[in-house]
């Protein structure tokens, strides 16, 4: 049999066909198995689909009634904005990303891309048009290159069927500002506020805090914990809480065991009377039952103890910068450091935290010039 035109196996359970519409490329994908039958028929399928563009009677939604581009494209419709094409993107997304990801996209699409750029012709759209919504965005750099991330696909994929010539963002990405005061996002808990915030939680609350502050696990890895993850002096951190979804933490380096110092193991002796015997879980909200997400800890935990204890607000996040400043300004090992933290390798603790390296040794150097003068 010879080579099919515009019809392959997509999955071991689906066939993609492939068609122009309208001058953009269109791949659909249908919930077949790929068998030589199969195949077949979605090449017959597909002559349907072309007969219809043709005759000029193709209405995208009687063919594939569940696609995203169905919503959009119509007998009379066209993607013709930057909306449009944002739209779409965020829908067809969805299979694609992890759902912690999709949100954070959606939201920025929603709420930042939509209200600047949603109304713009596709075609008209500039990379001057973006850069001056740039320079009126009060953000890190990084974060204006995270809010860019849907737009950028939405503009890759409309270049890539068609709907553009180029892409105004292919190539460049934003340069850090030259001027004004960055803010360092580490902004770490003294020992005095530590102190404070533990006396002004309740028990079970401060055995969390207490446990974050002395292991810098994330919070999402904080919520996730269970007691079978618990070994004599380390814990295996295996799971992490995002957005009500237990999924493994972030990046393979994120899988490992920890070493529980002192004030950690303390904090797990003082929980295990309250959740050893009654829950999987190490730590649970005020009504017992485990955490929601991160965001149900900051509000009905963080926050309020926080007020109590009349400390200056930190994110929760704070917790795992103030571990790993303790530990830097210690001068314990980068290496262990990095590990007990997750990362692989040193670069990210020493970029991030190198100012509270401690001074080097007044006898640094010695030993070399001993040997080699």
């Amino acid at each position: 049999m010879g080579r099919r035109t515009g019809v392959r196996a997509a999955s071991a359970s689906s066939i993609q066909i492939d068609f122009t519409y309208k001058g953009m490329r269109c791949r659909e994908k249908i919930k077949i198995k790929p068998t030589k039958a199969n195949l077949a028929w979605a090449e017959r399928r597909r002559g349907e689909v072309l007969n219809a563009i043709e005759r000029g009677t193709f209405v995208y939604s009687e063919f594939f009634p569940e696609s995203n581009k169905a919503k959009i494209l119509s007998p009379t419709g066209h993607i013709r904005t930057v909306g449009q094409a944002l739209d779409l993107y965020i829908q067809s997304a969805k299979a694609e990303l992890q759902h912690s990801t999709w949100r954070i996209y959606k939201n920025c699409v929603e709420n930042k891309l939509q209200p600047a750029f949603g109304s713009t012709p596709l075609a008209k759209l500039t990379r001057a048009d973006i850069k001056a919504w740039i320079s009126t965005q009060d953000v890190t750099t990084k974060c204006i290159a995270n809010n860019l991330l849907p737009l950028r696909a939405a503009l890759s994929d409309a270049t890539a069927d068609g709907l553009i010539a180029t892409n105004p963002l292919y190539g460049w990405t934003p340069k850090k500002k030259q001027t004004g005061e960055v803010k360092d996002p580490v902004d770490p808990f003294t020992p005095e506020e530590m102190k404070a915030i533990l006396e002004a939680a309740p028990e079970t609350i401060r055995n969390m805090i207490q446990f974050g502050f002395w292991t810098g696990v994330r919070t999402s890895e904080l919520i996730a914990l269970k007691w079978e993850d618990v070994g004599g002096a380390s814990i295996r951190v295996c799971r992490a809480n995002v957005e009500k979804r237990i999924k493994p933490p972030k990046t393979s380096a994120g899988v490992r065991d920890v070493k529980l110092l002192a004030p950690a193991q303390e904090a797990l002796r003082a929980q295990r009377r309250h959740t050893y015997l009654m829950q999987d879980w190490v730590f649970l909200n005020p009504q017992g039952k485990p955490w929601l997400d991160d965001q149900q800890l900051r509000k009905g935990a963080w926050i309020p103890t926080l007020k109590k204890a009349d400390v200056r607000y930190r994110h929760p996040y704070m917790m795992r910068h103030t571990y790993a400043s303790m530990m830097v300004s210690a001068g314990e090992n980068m290496a262990w450091i990095a590990a007990q933290m997750g990362h692989r390798d040193t670069t990210m603790v020493s970029r991030v935290y190198g100012k509270w390296i401690p001074e080097a040794d007044p006898a640094a150097g010695k030993k070399a010039e001993m040997l080699w003068k």
